[in-house]
């Protein structure tokens, strides 16, 4: 199949992974990703499946369906080759479908486990029904290289909350794509929470079907020693009177630990009255941990409703410290409260409990030992 190309930085679009050549890290979309700790992944496929999934909540909107199902025609074709190369080596993947007109009042979950050697390869299909309302909950988790992607498709009016987390093996590596298609007046939050892994690199991008809809993307992560984690987020505003808000909140602790966030907006000439921001901030709380933010926003027409983004990285706050300590408050409690205080904003607004409550476990866990002070 041949590539297309996409508007913004000319992206290649397709099914075929030999439409891609195979990245050695000096592209520009590549240039943070540590090519050598993919174990390959960007290379080729050594094994086929490997992926076993598990409906943990919400079963009953939950299908296994093989490739070549018609319930997994694709939203876009894959813009890079590893999202090319897990297209075509899944060999099972996870349907979730949500009637038009339901409203499901318990979270649907499903875990993907990934188990396969040396490689797993997996796919998540999300179909909203019009005027439906849910939440969709999908861990990642299991070691190994893994990569697949999480396509959401909204109808009309739908509203619904899908979060996607990575809580692999502390060895692990994933490499996915969330896409979303967001329907005429449909609202959706997104939302990635990544806790752990070696390698880390997880895009998400929206395009729009129709005016009206509504895209939050919200992010949190906390990388530890030596991990690296990266988040690139593409935005297409090809409808008018569309809204975006993205915002990302990550921390840093530990020798050698590496975030990448990278934001594209991009709003076309046809998509008057838009509204969008972006936001990234990070805070690095010890010596030797490294974060990177590009925000990118490309506007094509004078005729939007706002357009703006911002990004930020800051060390740890040595007044607030002493404040809560004046206060009373040992250090080791302090710093705590200093670092949920930063996710304080992003926690609020994801809205499912269990994710609120696996991303403050795992700072907790994160900030145990690698802060002055000997932890929490």
């Amino acid at each position: 199949m041949t590539a297309v190309s996409d508007h913004l930085n000319d992206i290649a679009a397709s099914f075929d992974e030999n439409a891609f050549p195979v990245p050695t890290g000096r592209e520009e979309s590549w240039r943070f990703t540590p090519m050598r700790r993919l174990r390959g992944l960007h290379v080729g496929a050594e094994s086929r499946g490997g992926v076993t999934y598990r409906s943990d909540s919400g079963a009953e909107f939950v299908q296994r369906v093989p490739r070549g199902d018609a319930a997994l025609a694709p939203a876009a074709a894959p813009t890079d080759r590893v999202s090319a190369i897990a297209w075509t080596a899944f060999d099972e993947a996870a349907v979730i479908t949500v009637p038009d007109g339901a409203v499901v009042d318990e979270p649907i979950r499903v875990t993907v486990a990934a188990a396969g050697q040396p490689h797993a390869f997996g796919q998540i299909v999300v179909n909203l029904g019009a005027h439906s309302r849910s939440t969709v909950v999908i861990d990642h988790t299991g070691s190994g290289a893994y990569a697949g992607d999480v396509t959401v498709r909204a109808g009309d009016g739908a509203e619904a909350t899908v979060a996607v987390l990575q809580q692999m093996a502390d060895d692990a590596v994933l490499v996915g794509h969330v896409r979303a298609v967001v329907g005429r007046d449909a609202v959706v939050r997104c939302v990635a929470v990544t806790l752990s892994g070696d390698v880390v690199r997880l895009s998400s991008s929206v395009q729009y079907d129709a005016p009206g809809g509504d895209a939050q993307m919200l992010g949190a992560f906390f990388a530890g020693a030596g991990q690296h984690q990266e988040h690139r987020l593409f935005v297409d505003h090809s409808a008018p009177n569309c809204r975006s808000d993205v915002t990302y909140k990550g921390a840093l602790a530990g020798a050698k630990a590496h975030t990448v966030w990278i934001g594209d907006v991009l709003i076309r000439a046809s998509a008057t009255g838009t509204e969008t921001y972006e936001t990234n901030r990070n805070l690095v709380l010890t010596e030797g941990a490294r974060a990177d933010s590009v925000p990118n926003l490309e506007i094509e027409t004078g005729e939007v409703a706002g357009a703006g983004h911002a990004a930020a990285t800051g060390r740890f706050d040595d007044e607030q410290l002493f404040y809560l300590q004046s206060r009373g408050i040992p250090a080791d409690e302090a710093r705590r409260l200093v670092v949920r205080g930063f996710f304080a904003d992003i926690v609020r607004r994801i809205g499912v409990p269990e994710v609120e409550d696996a991303l403050m476990a795992s700072v907790d866990a994160e900030l145990t030992g690698t802060l002055p002070g000997g932890g929490v």
